[in-house]
């Protein structure tokens, strides 16, 4: 502020020897700065130093509304705060207690008494409709509408099918879109006992967070006795592929052993022939009819040998498709019974086993195996581990109930197959 008061002063001269020293130049920079400022000032609106101090101040009285946003994600009530400050739109039942008015001992009407609770009965009504979606609702309580369900099969006649052009009249008016007839149709359940499946089956006692030891102990029996077999499932199928491949390198060895054998009997044969060759050659004497019908015979019984051995191991095979068959049908039979009996006591279908023919080429997921491990137990809500994912359990309950087919994404579509010719357009010329 001590130099705009100051009047304008000459530049430094540390010498005034030569001509540029004589003439007395004025510095003017800060008055020339000065004057800018104004014209700016002029042409944004006006001096700031001649407006009125309402003009160029605003008294806030609402204040910053991401301050608040701010300091209410920093400072977040409890919910509880949140519930006793919540405000329902119905008003209160008075339980204020109202004693009766003394009489000079002529009972009141029956249209005039009051309940226990110091109510009415009119009060009463009239908050029972209130609560329960009446008609008397007082114009402070918000009525939530009924909201409708939309049909998209439903013609409502409201422009639906627009109006054709009549450029095109050519073309056949488009037709009305119609209802599936599979839409009418129950769908069909993939439990192998046919029974349906429930869209929220009650779970097992046992994969409870805090199950009865009889019910959990029970669980891990089953659970484990299932994995068992499933274990020596797959070591069969491995010892059975291991045993498999052993078989077939056998025979490539066996056929390489035969090749070579073979271009050794063909490599003698050429040696004999060129060490024979000087001798004369004698023309192939013909076999006798003696010799011919021993040949017959033999092969003959080389064929019917070989007839009675196939016969032989088909006759082998059928007694063992035979033991097979019962076995599964045993199998089955016994699976139906146990299928009958859980359908009886729980009269839902079982969801883990499903049947064989099914919707689509996609096989269905299996389901989690939910049991919790003796380390795995808690005593405490505080320490228990939320385990599944619900978004999955119920897509699966979908697809085994037969409401959806399973079905591969595909992320890939195929192209549509162009073919390049060329024009012949190249030979229509000219001379």
């Amino acid at each position: 502020m001590a130099s705009a008061t100051q009047p304008p002063r000459q530049y430094k001269q540390p010498s005034r020897k030569g001509k540029k020293a004589w003439r007395k130049n004025v510095d003017i920079t800060e008055i020339q700065e000065g004057l800018e400022i104004l014209r700016d000032e002029i042409t944004t609106g006006g001096v700031i130093a001649e407006k009125v101090s309402e003009e160029l101040f605003a008294i806030d009285t609402t204040g910053d509304k991401e301050i608040g946003k701010e300091y209410r994600l920093k400072h977040k009530p409890l919910k509880a705060d949140e519930i006793l400050a919540a405000r329902s739109a119905v008003p209160p039942v008075d339980s204020r207690k109202r004693l009766s008015r003394l009489t000079d001992g002529v009972l009141e009407p029956s249209s005039k008494r009051r309940r226990a609770g110091g109510v009415p009965f009119r009060e009463l009504q009239r908050l029972k409709q209130i609560a329960y979606g009446g008609e008397s609702i007082p114009k402070d309580v918000i009525k939530v509408p009924e909201t409708k369900t939309f049909d998209p099969w439903v013609d409502t006649g409201d422009g639906a099918i627009a109006t054709q052009d009549p450029r095109f009249s050519f073309l056949s008016p488009p037709k009305p879109v119609k209802e599936p007839k599979t839409l009418k149709q129950a769908p069909i359940s993939l439990a192998a006992d046919g029974k349906e499946i429930p869209a929220v089956k009650k779970p097992d006692p046992g994969i409870s967070y805090n199950p009865a030891f009889k019910d959990w102990d029970k669980l891990l029996v089953n659970e484990g006795k299932k994995e068992v077999e499933a274990e020596k499932k797959r070591l069969q199928e491995a010892e059975e592929e291991r045993k498999m491949l052993e078989r077939v390198a056998a025979a490539v060895e066996e056929g390489d052993a035969v090749i070579s054998d073979q271009e050794d009997g063909v490599e003698d044969v050429e040696t004999g022939a060129t060490e024979g060759a000087w001798l004369a050659r004698k023309r192939p004497e013909r076999n006798t009819q003696a010799q011919k019908n021993k040949i017959k015979q033999r092969k003959e019984a080389e064929r019917k040998a070989l007839w009675e051995a196939q016969m032989k191991k088909k006759a082998i095979q059928a007694t063992e498709i035979k033991k097979i068959e019962k076995a599964i049908k045993a199998k089955e039979q016994a699976r139906a019974e146990a299928a009958a009996r859980k359908r009886e006591v729980t009269g839902e279908g079982d969801d883990r086993v499903l049947r064989r023919r099914r919707f689509g080429k996609t096989p269905i997921v299996e389901p989690p195996l939910e049991l919790v491990l003796p380390d795995e137990l808690q005593d405490s809500l505080r320490l228990l581990k939320p385990e599944g994912n619900l978004l999955g359990e119920r897509f699966r309950n979908v697809l085994v109930r037969g409401k959806l087919e399973t079905r591969r994404p595909i992320t890939q579509w195929k192209k549509k197959r162009r073919s390049i010719t060329e024009k012949w357009t190249y030979k229509d010329f000219k001379i």
